[in-house]
Formats: C-alpha cells, sequence, structure tokens
C-alpha cells in the first residue's frame, strides 16, 4: 500500500507493452495515478521486431481483463477469442487502442528511456525514514547528453521493461564467445525472431543459415527457413543446439490443447526426420572466426568442430538488465535473477516441469516496499514465462497499491493444457518427480521466448498455455 507521504506521486511503470499497459489499466481503474515511460518511439515498440511471428495461443489470453472493460467502454470490439493474432496484430488490434483511452493517453510518455531508479535524497545505504521518501526515477531522451536527463519523483515503481533488448550470449559458459559481438555488429548474427520470409529474406535466400536454440522462437525461425528453402534453391539449414537431443521442443503434437503449439513441433519433428534440416546437438560454441564465411567452432563430444554458415539465428533466449535498480534494495535469486521468492519456483535446472503457481504481490515483493518487477524480466533468466502470467501480477499489484489486501492475494489463472509431460530436463516421465506431487509439464526450453507456462496449482492441475510473450 501507497504511504501517505508518497501518495501524491505517481506510479512509475517502465515499459508500455502487453503487460506495462495492463499495469496502467488496473491502476486507472483503481483510481491512482500513473505514469507509463516507454523507450521506444511508440508503445508496444519492441513487437516491432518480432510483429510477423503468430502466436500460439489464442486472443481469449492475450487481452488483460481491465484493459478489456476499458476498451469495452468505448465502444471497442474485441477480436475473435479463437482468432490467433500475428505480434503486429496485437498491437494494431488492441494495444495501440488501448493507449490512445482518455484514461491512459495522457500518462504515457514515448522517446524517454529509465537509466536509474533511487530513493530521493537517499542512496542504497540509508535505512531510516526510507519508505516515507518518493522514488526518484531518473530518464533520457534523445541522444543520451547530459542536458537530456531528467529526474521524477514516484510513489511506486513498476519495471515492465522485459529483457528483448539483452539477449544471452552464444558461448559457453553465459559468456559471449571471442569474435560474437563482431558478429553481431556486422550483421552475420541477426536478432532473435528475424522477418525469414518478409523484410529480411535477402539475409536468408540462398544461404546457408544456423539457428542455435532450443525453444519455441528457434522452431518458428526453422520452420520459416523450411519454406523458404522450397522456393530458394541453395537455401540450408543447421540447427544447433548444447542439448543432447531436441525431442523435447517437438511438444505434445496433437494433445497439445493450443493445436497451433502442437502443429508447430509436429512439422518440425518431420522436418528432422526427412533431413531437410540438419540437427547439431551437444554443440558448445566457442568462439566466432568472420572469414569469407562466419566460421562457428564449437566443442562436441567427439572433439572440436567448425561450421561455415552464412548467417546465424541466436534463439538462446534473454536476461533481466537491472543496472538501472542498482540503487534500491532487492532480493533477487542468486540463479535466475528473478525476484527471491519466485526463483525457486522457475528455476530450469530443478523445476524442470515449468509449471508455476500463480504469483502474484506478495511474491513479486522486495525489501524495498513498492517497487516491483513484472512481466518477462520477473522470471530473470528462466524461460517460462506467457503474458498471461502478466496479467495476472499487475493485478494484483495493482490492488496491493491500493490497500485492497484480499483482492491483491486472491491470485489465480486457469489455462489451456500442453498435452505433453516430462519430469526431468532429458524429457523422461520415468524419472523421478523434482517434487512430492510429481510435475507434468514441457521442460522448459533455453529460449525464453515462448516455453511452459505456469499452472494454477502443484504441477499438472490447471491448464497451461504458451504465449508468445513480449520484453
Amino acid at each position: 500500500m501507497l504511504t501517505t507521504a508518497t501518495a501524491p506521486h505517481p506510479v512509475v511503470i517502465i515499459g508500455a507493452g502487453p503487460v506495462g499497459l495492463a499495469a496502467a489499466a488496473h491502476l486507472s481503474e483503481r483510481g491512482l495515478p500513473f505514469l507509463v515511460l516507454e523507450a521506444g518511439p511508440t508503445v508496444a515498440a519492441a513487437i516491432a521486431d518480432w510483429g510477423h511471428t503468430r502466436l500460439f495461443s489464442p486472443w481469449q489470453y492475450n487481452v488483460d481483463a481491465a484493459a478489456g472493460r476499458l476498451l469495452a467502454a468505448c465502444g471497442w470490439t474485441a477480436p475473435d477469442s479463437d482468432v490467433l493474432p500475428t505480434g503486429q496484430e496485437l498491437r494494431e488490434q488492441y494495444l495501440e487502442p488501448l493507449a490512445e483511452l482518455p484514461e491512459l493517453a495522457g500518462s504515457i510518455r514515448c522517446g524517454v528511456r529509465v537509466v536509474a531508479v533511487s530513493r530521493d535524497g537517499l542512496d542504497k545505504t540509508r535505512t531510516a525514514g526510507r519508505e516515507d521518501v518518493p522514488f526518484l526515477v531518473r530518464l533520457e531522451s534523445g541522444d543520451g547528453a547530459d542536458e537530456d536527463a531528467e529526474d521524477l519523483l514516484a510513489s511506486a515503481v513498476i519495471d515492465a521493461s522485459g529483457t528483448w533488448s539483452t539477449p544471452n550470449p552464444l558461448g559457453q559458459a553465459g559468456l559471449f564467445a571471442p569474435g560474437e559481438l563482431d558478429a553481431r555488429d556486422a550483421g552475420r548474427i541477426t536478432r532473435s525472431l528475424p522477418d525469414v520470409l518478409g523484410r529480411d529474406r535477402g539475409a536468408f535466400a540462398g544461404k546457408r543459415a544456423m539457428v542455435v536454440g532450443a525453444g519455441h522462437s528457434a522452431a518458428n525461425t526453422l520452420l520459416d527457413l523450411a519454406d523458404l528453402a522450397e522456393q530458394e534453391s541453395g537455401t540450408t539449414i543447421t540447427w544447433a543446439v548444447r542439448t543432447a537431443d531436441v525431442s523435447r521442443v517437438y511438444g505434445g503434437g496433437d494433445q497439445d490443447e493450443l493445436a497451433a503449439r502442437g502443429a508447430l513441433g509436429t512439422r518440425l519433428r518431420g522436418l528432422v526426420e526427412s533431413g531437410r534440416i540438419e540437427v547439431l546437438t551437444s554443440f558448445t560454441i566457442t568462439s566466432f572466426a568472420q572469414e569469407e564465411a562466419l566460421v562457428v567452432h564449437a566443442t562436441t563430444p567427439q572433439g572440436g568442430r567448425a561450421e561455415q554458415v552464412d548467417v546465424l539465428v541466436p534463439a538462446a533466449g534473454f536476461r533481466p538488465q537491472l543496472g538501472m535498480l542498482s540503487e534500491l534494495r532487492l532480493s533477487l535469486d542468486a540463479a535466475v535473477e528473478a525476484p527471491a521468492q519466485l526463483g525457486p519456483l522457475i528455476d530450469p535446472e530443478f523445476h524442470s516441469c515449468g509449471s508455476v503457481e500463480p504469483h502474484g504481490e506478495r511474491v513479486l515483493s522486495h525489501p524495498e516496499k513498492n517497487v516491483y518487477i513484472v512481466g518477462m524480466k520477473s522470471y530473470g533468466r528462466a524461460p517460462t514465462f506467457l503474458m498471461a502470467t502478466g496479467y495476472e501480477q499487475v493485478r494484483s499489484i495493482a490492488a496491493g497499491l491500493a490497500g485492497d489486501r484480499e483482492a491483491a492475494d486472491a491470485v489465480h489463472l486457469e489455462l489451456p493444457e500442453t498435452g505433453v509431460c516430462t519430469t526431468d530436463l532429458g524429457g523422461s516421465c520415468d524419472a523421478p518427480a523434482p517434487s512430492d506431487d510429481g510435475c507434468c509439464a514441457p521442460a522448459p526450453a533455453e529460449d525464453s521466448c515462448c516455453a511452459p507456462a505456469p499452472a494454477e496449482s502443484a504441477c499438472c492441475s490447471t491448464p497451461q498455455p504458451i504465449t508468445l510473450s513480449v520484453r
């Protein structure tokens, strides 16, 4: 709940993606002042990078409840609940109309980047009276020069800035491989979800392409490349993963309640088994060299290996950028860099099933009162987040900030089943379950874009969708 001393200041929401705008909608319904700060030139700017990609989950899972109510009151017609939108359709048909509502429009600023959050007049070491001092939020606009800096005061901070801008390194040990950054700068390593069949077609047509990663982002790109290869001779596809096999990426097939997700895995399996996609397993990248081709050096169980490709797509997940919060007293899980109470529930090394109980304000809280990390960023390095989970997070937080403890603690989520069951990272249902409850859900993928969703109660009792999440 906001303190009397800080309540006159707005709640600052960092990021105008789906979860950030949902937070604004809930705060609006609660009558709390807010300000949404977006680094991009428009709301949901990051989605423009993957707007060509179609989500696995239909509209019914992609519209936040409070946002839907505000839109409906202004005459908005909701899209067909059973239709699967693309990222661009998500922006145009939902997020942009939401941002234009009178309840939100005047409280959204684009083109401003939050570079630091602290307490007004207090650094991290000062304790006395800390909760009664407003947050200081420092912004940069323009080219980031000192004269473009601006300080704002806030009663609370909700960080929904996502992780899209900080992809995981491709090298071993969580580090960038020698030569990796140069290859990215040269365009030989692309962004994580390139538009293979559209604006980026020229980079792939007739070329040797490698996709690195074992998640649904990798699967989407591989399928697009297979379509391109049918149209453009000379297009070859290599799929490299660190794991010993790729079977878990195929998912539940016909048993998946989200048909598009199940069909993706089934088609990918067919392409691999037919030899149209070459798979390199246990492939750990050690360095890159730029010659006439991009040379990818790696270690394998058979020894060192060098692959020559023209272009490489990184689909190895993302990680949070926490530097701007360094003056706040956060409690983060040491492994996955999620809020401390959430981290053990989603750590892919120990909780492979990917089903996590819905969680709200209490689980997301920190020693620094009234600061929250939500959305994709709340899952840190873990790969199991989805949009609907973020909507429930911010609903609970808005209730907590408004002093409605009962509503804040009443956290729930009902989602469709994946149709697969794995209990360890190898994907075997016969393996010992990681908890006494026995976990039945897909093992998390390397890629944090699309992965198993949290369930309402332990492991398998609640349906679980996968949504292409926005960072």
